[in-house]
């Protein structure tokens, strides 16, 4: 899982907001906030959404995390 969705989440709670209140707000899918929750892959248009609706930059949603080498 190379990406955190940790800054997201402290966004959710900078504005109170929990993950259901997020949801509705954006129209986004139970699977789409498992899918953050869990640290996997979401869509360019969610992260969009995301964007746009708090007025962020991705890296203000989003933060890359380096993995250990496989060997």
């Amino acid at each position: 899982m190379p990406f955190s969705y940790k800054p997201l989440w402290v966004l959710l709670s900078k504005n109170e907001m929990k993950k259901q209140d997020l949801r509705e707000a954006l129209g986004l899918g139970p699977s789409t906030i498992a899918k953050m929750g869990k640290g996997e892959y979401i869509s360019l248009e969610v992260l969009d959404k995301l964007c746009s609706h708090f007025r962020v930059q991705p890296n203000d949603i989003i933060e890359h995390v380096e993995e250990p080498p496989q060997g």
